[in-house]
């Protein structure tokens, strides 16, 4: 076969509707992972937190070209023109249920279930002319789009039976501490509010209020540009910056927090950012009956099992927690033209900061399709 896809998620999805759309056959690609819904874990973790709208604006969706997208099927559907004016000034922000049945029509659309492989890739290797996808065949062209390594909860906690992650199930009683300030805890402030429950926000740090989880220049050219030449020692530190908590601004967040404050139900406490924090954390604790950690995920190429053995097999160029791409989000030692090995979703945040986001894996997947139409069919 000529792709593969190794993980089928979200980013994999959108990898795969590209690919399809630029003319290459479901024959020639094949999608590894464990579970054919494109959806299935992003569902289960906004059911979790009970997201009701996406985050990702007007290039929120998985079709592999911006334009019809989802602000265009909501205003036929209402027969209103309000979705997509809101989508030209990039604030349309759709319903989860509506991406998730576009997510499903994609899903068909394209013939995602033919290419579909159930298994677990542990290693890729390079060949001639290719690589070596874990006993499943040999491809010229690879993208890589694991996902999130795992959820992080703070050490001081392993043990506690009141502490549940904030994207696992669970609901909300009682005086509630939320740890975390990004968009998962503002999220859990009010979900457990509604549910009646009293709020204690344990953070680090006061969280930035951003409409996206980047800054928007980051999304244009030239601000992307700007990016890609900054050197690596300023590259990893601007990551470090733009991946601190932040959540949207806006009457809807603000509202109930601060109607629960004046009631008494709603309150903060800092636990800095020093060696002392864990401490810090478990006095702040004290007193309440469930702890939602709204910690996010793991970060960095080494919690990734298959990403680890890849970089250290084979001597790949990283710096801290990432794997050096080029800005096309392939990986240059691997990349020549016969091959393509490329990163998507959250590994490929050197090439593209908002990697994570729906905006990102069409970034490293248009990119990738330019790949394959390149390089001769072997």
């Amino acid at each position: 076969m000529r792709c593969a896809i190794v993980g089928d998620g979200l980013a994999g999805l959108t990898a795969y509707a590209t690919l399809r759309h630029g003319g290459i056959e479901a024959g020639e690609i094949a999608v590894f992972g464990e579970d054919p819904d494109p959806a299935a874990a992003w569902r289960a973790r906004a059911s979790a937190i009970r997201q009701r709208r996406m985050r990702s604006e007007s290039d929120g969706h998985v079709a592999p070209t911006s334009f019809p997208g989802l602000a265009v099927r909501e205003a036929v559907r209402r027969r209103r023109l309000g979705p997509v004016l809101r989508s030209v000034a990039d604030r349309y922000n759709p319903t989860v249920t509506d991406f998730l049945e576009h997510v499903a029509e994609v899903r068909e659309r394209t013939g995602w279930d033919a290419s579909h492989r159930a298994a677990r890739v542990e290693r890729i290797s390079p060949v001639d002319d290719g690589f070596e996808v874990d006993g499943h065949g040999r491809f010229a062209h690879v993208l890589v789009a694991p996902g999130h390594p795992g959820l992080v909860r703070p050490d001081a906690l392993d043990g506690d039976p009141r502490v549940v992650h904030a994207y696992e199930p669970h609901g909300h009683d009682g005086r509630v501490a939320i740890v975390g300030a990004g968009m998962a805890a503002a999220t859990e402030w009010l979900n457990a509010l509604a549910a009646g429950a009293a709020v204690v926000s344990v953070r680090r740090r006061p969280p930035e209020r951003r409409p996206l989880n980047l800054p928007r220049p980051l999304f244009t050219r030239r601000g992307l540009a700007a990016y890609h030449a900054t050197p690596a020692p300023a590259r990893a530190g601007l990551l470090r910056s733009w991946l601190s908590p932040s959540y949207p601004p806006g009457r809807a967040w603000d509202e109930p927090v601060e109607a629960a404050r004046g009631a008494g139900r709603f309150s903060e406490v800092s636990i800095g950012t020093n060696g002392a924090s864990a401490d810090a954390l478990l006095e702040a604790l004290e007193g309440v009956d469930q702890v939602v950690c709204a910690t996010g995920f793991r970060r960095g190429f080494r919690h990734d099992p298959l990403l680890a053995r890849l970089a250290a097999e084979t001597g790949l160029e990283t710096y801290e927690d990432w794997i050096v791409l080029a800005p096309d989000a392939t990986v240059p030692a691997l990349t020549d033209e016969r091959r393509t090995l490329a990163l998507a979703g959250v590994p490929a945040q050197w090439a593209f900061p908002a990697a994570d986001t729906l905006a990102g894996a069409k970034y490293a997947a248009r990119r990738f399709l330019d790949r394959v139409r390149r390089c001769p069919t072997p």
